[in-house]
């Protein structure tokens, strides 16, 4: 049997070995159009900010140390120009010197990736913008910075790769702007999520133009302009672009093979396409999204690799099934992390799910121990059942950890009293007794056992403020006075008991604090006394991190209210 592979990097590579470790007699041809077969494509924005030194790390697996592990034969600088499926053959031309040839294949593989979103403005062309897809984009933007030291750079898009780069070039001490059509960075995110990432970029010295599209460009005698809406253009040395990607599905067109969402190659749960001898991996195909049931595509390594393997197990006779994808990803952005596994709130309204949700702020770790720091959790769950749909989660340190934790337990169906009863590793340095999972599976069970009642930042009833309505801060007198909503009445929680004869009855108490911990349990103390009171979930910390991070025009700008 011989096996061709067009494309290596994570999904083909990883086909290509699988294959191998399956059938020792297979011939396998892999073949890459660029110089690199397999490298650290996640890494690249370190090289250019100089995080990762040494060029060599970059690559994973050179053609000659694939052959000699895993027999296969790889073609780099080879590109396929097309598959006659008819003849079962693949048109190939060396790029060293134009060489064009036919490479039979008793089955194929299609791993091509996918390219990035190059807009027909003004400019587009420019011999000072800059993408970062493979190995050879990154030397060639490193070579101009180390050529030309810039000073000023401009980053079109506010995705991973486009904050990567902003770390990246703001470390390196270049002025940096970044630009994104949305009203937010990081579309994982709801917009309340985000706004902390939007606080710490303009903390960093980043200028943040969000709800504006990039219009075109234009080279100067010794820079570019970026033209942005309606506004004055931005002057730079060099410009990035992180507009996102689109599948590359040129040859699967070529091929005749149905194509889906974006133009991504259809394939089953087998990795088959359309063509029986056909198999395609990586971000180039159409996938099904493992908790709304949705056709999508994912641009992530990981699941590129588990297809890979998946496409060699059954070109091999193995029954191996793709069961979807929930999107688990994680940034690192300058000291802060920003995580999301499953659904968000937009794409869970998309899907026509019903959900509720929670924002908490536990502390990384046991708070006695130094150095603990509170992180934001978003979790999404079925109101009726309290099935874990989806977690967004930012913070300092540990996201990690807990995003996996949570990702694991949407893959395995769990709902919050589950997470409640997780027995997780607990020591000071790591965690507290009570996980930060632990805490959101309790808040849950709280919300679906009627313990308590909660509202969020963008209710209509909370940010109008109705006159038969107290707000009411539990923090401690000194917490409050650096910082309050306005309008609040101040009771600290220690002294609530002793001053219930402050409050009107006969108005509903919506309670917040800094993390809305103590709130509950004001809640708590306030209902069994007769009140009617309202926990404000995420408290005055996501709020104001909400009303910080905000650009104007977002619904949180025009909330209006007082810190």
């Amino acid at each position: 049997m011989k096996v061709v592979i067009i494309g290596a990097v994570a999904g083909g590579a990883s086909a290509a070995a699988r294959l191998r470790r399956l059938d020792e007699s297979a011939r396998i041809v892999v073949i890459e159009r660029t110089g690199y077969m397999s490298y650290a494509n996640c890494g690249l924005p370190y090289y250019i900010g100089g995080v990762i030194e040494d060029e060599s790390e970059l690559t994973l697996q050179t053609p000659e140390s694939f052959r000699n592990r895993f027999n296969v034969e790889v073609r780099v600088h080879s590109e396929a120009l097309g598959i006659d499926v008819e003849k079962k053959v693949v048109l190939v031309r060396s790029l060293r010197d134009g060489r064009e040839y036919e490479e039979p294949y008793d089955k194929l593989i299609l791993s091509p990736g996918a390219k990035p979103v190059r807009p027909d403005i003004a400019g587009i062309d420019g011999k000072r913008i800059f993408v970062l897809r493979n190995v050879e984009d990154t030397l060639r933007l490193r070579r101009f910075i180390d050529t030309h030291k810039p000073r000023r750079a401009v980053v079109a898009g506010g995705g991973f790769i486009g904050l990567e780069m902003v770390e990246n070039l703001s470390g390196s001490g270049v002025e940096t702007t970044l630009v994104e059509m949305a009203d937010q960075v990081l579309l994982p995110l709801d917009a309340d999520m985000a706004c902390s990432a939007h606080a710490l970029l303009r903390g960093r010295g980043v200028r943040l133009i969000l709800g504006s599209p990039v219009s075109g460009f234009e080279e100067t005698e010794n820079g570019i302009k970026t033209f942005v809406g309606g506004s004055e253009p931005i002057a730079s040395d060099f410009v990035v672009l992180g507009l996102g990607v689109v599948p590359d599905s040129s040859l699967a067109v070529s091929a005749g093979l149905r194509l889906g969402m974006k133009g991504s190659i259809v394939v089953d749960e087998h990795m088959r396409t359309s063509n029986k001898d056909i198999y395609a991996v990586g971000d180039a195909v159409e996938v099904v999204h493992s908790v709304s049931g949705l056709k999508t595509v994912v641009s992530l390594a990981g699941p590129a690799n588990r297809q890979g393997r998946i496409a060699a197990d059954n070109i091999c006779g193995i029954n191996s099934s793709y069961t979807g994808s929930q999107s688990t990803t994680i940034l690192k952005l300058f000291d802060m992390s920003f995580a999301a596994t499953g659904l968000n709130e937009r794409a869970a309204a998309d899907a026509g799910i019903k959900y509720d949700k929670i924002v908490i702020g536990p502390p990384s770790h046991a708070t006695y121990f130094p150095g603990a720091k509170n992180m934001t959790m978003k979790v999404l769950f079925r109101p009726d059942s309290g099935v874990i749909l989806g977690a967004q989660i930012t913070g300092f340190e540990g996201v990690d950890k807990r995003i996996d934790v949570l990702a694991t337990a949407i893959r395995a169906g769990m709902t919050g009293s589950d997470l409640a009863a997780l027995d997780l590793a607990y020591a000071p340095p790591y965690s507290s007794a009570k996980d930060p999972v632990n805490v959101a599976g309790c808040v849950i069970e709280n919300l679906m056992t009627g313990k308590v009642r909660q509202c969020h930042w963008h209710d209509p009833a909370f940010r109008h403020r109705p006159a038969d309505c107290v707000f009411l801060d539990v923090r401690d007198e000194d917490e409050f006075s650096e910082g309050n909503i306005d309008g609040a009445v101040n009771i600290p929680l220690d002294e609530l008991r002793g001053r219930l004869g402050e409050l009107d009855r006969s108005k509903r108490i919506y309670v917040n604090c800094q993390t809305a911990l103590r709130s509950y349990i004001a809640c708590r103390i306030l209902a069994q006394h007769g009140f009617d009171c309202v926990n404000v979930s995420g408290g005055y910390g996501f709020w104001s991190s909400v009303m910080r991070g905000s650009s104007a025009g977002s619904p949180a700008h025009a909330c209006g209210k007082k810190l």
